[in-house]
């Protein structure tokens, strides 16, 4: 949020009369009004507006009237439940790009090594691809300006490429084995932005497909890459959500409605002034036949909730992993007419067996909300299913038999602990600061044209080895940035688990997230456990 909750324009009087005309729907000033319903006459608009007036004309010091609106709207809303929330102006669309699938610029992904932008891939569809922009090209102007050894920010590229879709852009790139600088001229347009991470065959029978979130796009993606699994012989498919924040109901619904058969609940909503609203599966969906194993952790969230509860409580196919995170709640976005928005929450979502998705949570401490995470860990939960216990009154019973519970997230049906043994601070140091990711661009850019030699992601996995020598010059880059290094007993401990991320990276700076998950998932506990499930 923008403004802070010790501001000085926030006494208490005047939040408890705000809190009537935001959540009515009242006029708060001249230039911002909701787009929601009004309920009750303007005796209490005017009021409103009359302590703002009182605040603005006799206050001791000068205050910005609409700056205090907002500050006491964040502050109304903080006090109501850990999801309803106010979104200034100038946050609104970099929240709700990712959502809606796409964004303007000229379509590259980069990284910032020893100053010098890179181009880590140009987006498929883009205008950079169309320009045969190439991973491994190092922007170095910018409309004729120079933008390498100046120390400048992922910010600063973005605010010089992004645009509007139709505006230009001039860049200048020195390419490997090319002297001289290549001029393109890039007209900006929409760039997609997937949410389906990967789409792959572990094996001859067992598809696996990422979803990272349930954005506009996310069902037709979820389509096409099921299409392709099934024409190359799938007969099985691991689903994977760990991770995932959830997204737009319509969206779980459907992909829900391709593994369900017609007439199945898949959730319902209710809330005070919402009716129950039941979901249902509508048709016959392409992938009703196959064997299903769906991985849930405890970033996994909201839509992911939904399509995991709804799953379960139909016994169709086996959740696996560790218990989501438990959000429930239902929001619904207006806008002001200034271009800020407000998501308020309107209703709770409930699996088809009538299980709450939402865990508990106490009114004004989203802090201690978010970071149940650390107290499951604490606790023992995320290592140990013993450490988890639920009241008899949170038992539900699905179609077939299977008692599953209530009382906030989804719990799996198998339980993975989570790899704590290969928790260390020199790996977190290195991701933390970014260094791995550094030193993996730095080695892909050498090794390029020998990786490339590989025709796909499998290949590169089972044929590129990474040794001792690797390891000792990833040790050295570290040292340079700074980084502490392990023990000789810590480094026994993390060697592989950090060549294998280190391999991942590598292969994500090729093939992009295609290439990042067919080499992380290799010894993956989870999906371990996900194909003894479907090959049974």
């Amino acid at each position: 949020m923008s403004f802070q909750r010790n501001n000085p324009y926030q006494p208490f009087f005047y939040s408890i009369v705000l809190v009537l005309g935001v959540l009515l729907g009242f006029k708060i000033n001249q230039s911002t009004s909701f787009t929601l319903p009004q309920r009750v006459g303007g005796g209490s608009s005017n009021k409103v507006n009359q302590v703002l007036n009182y605040i603005e004309q006799e206050y001791v010091d000068t205050i910005n009237k609409n700056r205090l609106s907002e500050t006491a709207i964040t502050s109304i809303l903080e006090n109501l439940d850990p999801h309803s929330a106010y979104i200034p102006a100038s946050e609104v669309q970099a929240m709700n790009e990712p959502m809606q699938g796409n964004f303007e610029g000229i379509g590259i992904e980069f990284n910032i090594l020893k100053d010098t932008i890179i181009v880590v891939a140009a987006l498929a569809g883009g205008p950079s691809e169309a320009l045969g922009i190439k991973a491994g090209d190092r922007i170095v102007k910018i409309e004729k300006e120079n933008v390498g050894g100046i120390k400048i920010t992922n910010n600063d590229v973005l605010k010089r490429l992004r645009g509007a879709g139709g505006t230009k852009v001039n860049i200048s790139i020195k390419r490997r084995g090319i002297t001289r600088l290549l001029d393109f001229t890039i007209t900006r347009g929409k760039i997609p932005i997937y949410s389906v991470d990967a789409a792959y065959m572990i094996n001859k029978q067992v598809g696996y497909i990422k979803i990272s979130r349930f954005a506009a796009t996310t069902y037709d993606e979820f389509l096409k890459a099921s299409d392709k699994l099934l024409e190359q012989g799938m007969k099985n498919l691991v689903l994977d959500l760990r991770g995932n924040p959830g997204g737009y109901l319509n969206t779980a619904i459907s992909i829900c409605d391709e593994f369900l058969s017609t007439g199945k609940k898949i959730v319902y909503t209710q809330g005070k002034s919402h009716p129950r609203e039941d979901y249902t599966a509508t048709s016959t969906g392409r992938l009703e036949d196959l064997k299903l194993a769906v991985l849930i952790d405890e970033g996994s969230a909201s839509a992911s909730e939904i399509v995991s509860g709804a799953l379960q409580d139909n016994d169709r196919g086996v959740i696996i992993g560790r218990r989501s995170f438990g959000k429930g709640l239902v929001q619904q976005q207006s806008e002001f007419k200034d271009g800020s928005a407000l998501r308020l929450t309107i209703a709770r979502y409930y699996t088809p067996t009538g299980r709450c998705i939402q865990k508990p949570y106490t009114k004004g401490e989203s802090e201690n909300y978010y970071q149940e995470e650390y107290t499951r860990y604490k606790h023992g939960e995320l290592v140990n299913a013993d450490s988890i216990h639920f009241a008899d009154s949170l038992k539900f019973k699905t179609p077939k038999g299977k008692i599953v519970y209530g009382g906030g997230g989804i719990m799996p049906d198998i339980f993975v602990p989570l790899d704590t043994s290969i928790r260390s601070r020199f790996l977190s140091e290195l991701i933390v600061k970014g260094t791995l990711n550094q030193f993996a661009l730095t080695f892909t850019d050498l090794e390029r044209s020998n990786i490339k030699k590989f025709a796909n992601p499998m290949a590169y996995n089972e044929g590129y080895k990474i040794g001792d020598k690797v390891f000792e010059e990833l040790l050295n880059f570290a040292n340079h940035d700074s980084i502490k290094l392990p023990t000789n007993v810590e480094k026994l401990q993390i060697r592989g688990t950090l060549l294998n991320q280190l391999k991942a990276l590598i292969a994500r700076n090729i093939w992009r997230n295609e290439g990042y998950y067919q080499v992380i998932n290799t010894g993956d506990k989870a999906i371990e456990a996900a194909l003894r499930e479907v090959i049974k």
